[in-house]
């Protein structure tokens, strides 16, 4: 019997490959500049995962170079994603489920994004923790930090913690894979930086700030707790003093595994000390905003820190309910419900987790847009419309998701 490791070159099983291909299959998705889509893949699924793997075992394997896409950001501008194509996601997804396991384990608690059973919701809700015996935040932005990362220190990280030679070879093919841009004509070669949009990125954004931030930290300054995920992170101090020296400090860090803060996005939060200059009292995470609110505990009011939904969250969703123009559409009621639940719902899951009455003013706009439709569509007036809508609440009060929290 011949022994299957005698054969190939990377230990690099079919099942392994197959199992990636449902996992991304799973997560759907867009084709890269090869232009093949999942329904072709599907029809051609055993010949081209037999070639992947086949490739992928003997090292012959070389990624096409990724598709240049921009999506805008909440806060105005755009951010550009580089998609792999189908079969270089699935190659992807074989090396990141193999190097997550060795990873992981080694990875900070105070690090939620991306990982497995770590979401936004526990990060904010330990930053909000933090934030009670901690009066002044570090709100940090890292400049470019996807385009940025240094190629020669991230595979020096890789290295460090895993010595398969199949993932070092790899992952800096992926690394080095170019760039083509909008024009579909403009090939660009990548010198640093690994693309947001590819499956094994955030895994090795993650790995990359785990040996410049989350160590750092763990050794040099243990009593400053922080929240990280991927690039967004807080850090927590007690006192002005304290802040200004720990921002000193990380940029110097960061400077040294060459990525910059943003000078202006990089900020120090007073939630509630004493400081002799003034700073803002609240700071953005996650789509949430942490801010001083008076709270009533044993009779007594206190300034505690406590979790909103952020404005910029507001502006989005309220701007994607004015994209939908709920007013012009000419159908039933019951069906532009259901068109709607699956976005309402996904809106309360997240941004009403820890309350529901700082989300009032969504849902009051949105009310707003079906008593338009009901004026366009039946022909009434503005009364008129009201009781129609609320005679329709009435009858079906679970009509849509957010009628349980703000009626019509």
């Amino acid at each position: 019997m011949i022994d299957y490791y005698e054969i190939k070159s990377q230990p690099i099983t079919r099942v392994m490959v197959l199992q990636a291909y449902k996992k991304v299959r799973a997560n759907k998705g867009s084709g890269g500049v090869d232009d093949m889509d999942w329904e072709w893949l599907d029809n051609n699924q055993k010949t081209e995962l037999y070639k992947l793997w086949n490739r992928l075992t003997s090292g012959s394997y070389f990624p096409m170079p990724v598709k240049e896409v921009p999506i805008k950001k909440k806060g105005g501008g755009e951010r550009k994603l580089g998609i792999p194509t189908l079969l270089d996601r699935i190659a992807q997804q074989v090396a990141k489920t193999h190097l997550e396991r060795i990873l992981e384990p080694h990875f900070h608690n105070s690090s939620f994004g991306y990982r497995p059973a770590r979401n936004c919701h526990q990060a904010v809700a330990q930053a909000n923790r933090n934030t009670y015996d901690h009066d002044f935040v570090i709100d940090m932005d890292i400049k470019g930090f996807f385009d940025n990362i240094d190629h020669d220190l991230l595979m020096k990280a890789v290295r460090f913690y895993c010595g398969d030679k199949w993932i070092l070879l790899y992952v800096e093919r992926w690394l080095k894979a170019g760039i083509v841009q909008q024009d579909s004509t403009t090939y660009i070669d990548r010198l640093t930086g690994t693309p947001q949009g590819g499956v094994i990125s955030p895994l090795l954004a993650n790995l990359f700030l785990h040996v410049s931030f989350d160590k750092w930290m763990e050794i040099n300054h243990p009593e400053k707790p922080f929240e990280r995920y991927a690039d967004d992170v807080v850090v927590h101090c007690k006192t002005e003093k304290q802040a200004i020296f720990m921002l000193k400090q990380i940029g110097a860090r960061l400077q040294k595994c060459k990525l910059t803060l943003h000078p202006e996005k990089t900020k120090i939060v007073n939630v509630r000390g004493k400081s002799e200059k003034k700073y803002p009292k609240s700071y953005d995470f996650l789509g949430f905003t942490i801010r001083p609110h008076w709270v009533k505990v044993n009779s007594k009011m206190m300034l505690m820190p406590s979790i909103f939904m952020s404005r910029k969250s507001k502006s989005s969703v309220m701007e994607k309910f004015r994209e939908l123009n709920i007013h012009k559409r000419r159908k039933p009621l019951e069906v532009i419900a259901s068109e709607l639940r699956p976005i309402i719902q996904g809106i309360i899951n997240y941004y009403c987790k820890f309350s529901s009455n700082h989300t009032a003013e969504i849902w009051y706009q949105l009310n707003s847009r079906l008593l338009k439709w009901v004026k366009w569509e039946k022909g009434l007036y503005k009364r008129a419309s009201l009781r129609w809508l609320k005679k329709k609440h009435k009858e079906t009060p679970l009509l849509f998701p957010h009628w349980q929290l703000v009626n019509p």
